[in-house]
């Protein structure tokens, strides 16, 4: 079996079984006894053996070899050996103490980063197109002259920026008029207060008579 092949049914093995920080090295370099070594951690005795025959099962499944497997009494650490390829299924204190990245982690293998770019690209084509803000001023009025292709909400804002831009403008209003008829208001008026005349002689009364 190709070893991508090979390397991709493990890591889909793992992850079926929630595997934890999964890690794969290539050992070309280093050991000819085999071209791939793959690290994951299960959190207990019973998740350990479950990743190492969920490996196992995908493999034969798909006409690949098994060799052996070893540890799988305890569950503290569990080792498939498939030729190419050999997978350790660790608890996390047994991985911290062993520290066998530091042996075969030399070159590591970047198997995400093709599932990482398919999923983003996909996403993104799914997503609506957004209109870029850093647009040159001839091309944002083209956008705004392009009626055809408003929404409702748009031509709304559109108009409610027309009214506010006829805010600016001056307009000539008439004078109010008075509610209170001409007439009425003249008759409203009071008339002025008749200042006494110095002059006036005082008329005798009768008693002064």
């Amino acid at each position: 079996m190709d070893i991508k092949k090979l390397q991709s049914l493990i890591i889909d093995a793992l992850e079926d079984i929630k595997a934890q920080d999964i890690r794969v090295y290539d050992t070309t370099h280093l050991t000819g006894l085999f071209d791939r070594i793959a690290i994951a951690s299960g959190t207990s005795n019973r998740q350990t053996k479950a990743l190492a025959s969920s490996v196992r099962d995908k493999v034969k499944e798909n006409g690949g070899n098994i060799l052996s497997i070893e540890g799988e009494d305890t569950g503290e650490w569990v080792l498939v050996d498939m030729g190419d390829m050999v997978v350790h299924i660790m608890q996390p204190a047994i991985r911290a103490y062993y520290r066998l990245e530091e042996i075969w982690g030399d070159k590591e293998v970047e198997f995400y980063a093709g599932k990482r770019i398919s999923t983003r690209t996909a996403a993104e084509e799914e997503a609506p197109k957004k209109i870029s803000r850093h647009l040159t001023t001839s091309q944002t009025l083209k956008l705004e002259d392009d009626t055809s292709k408003r929404t409702p909400a748009c031509k709304k804002q559109v108009e409610t920026d027309g009214a506010k831009k006829a805010v600016g403008k001056t307009i000539k209003v008439a004078p109010a008029k008075s509610s209170v008829p001409p007439q009425k208001a003249a008759a409203t008026k009071k008339a002025p207060a008749k200042k006494p005349a110095l002059n006036r002689v005082p008329t005798k009364t009768k008693a002064a008579e």
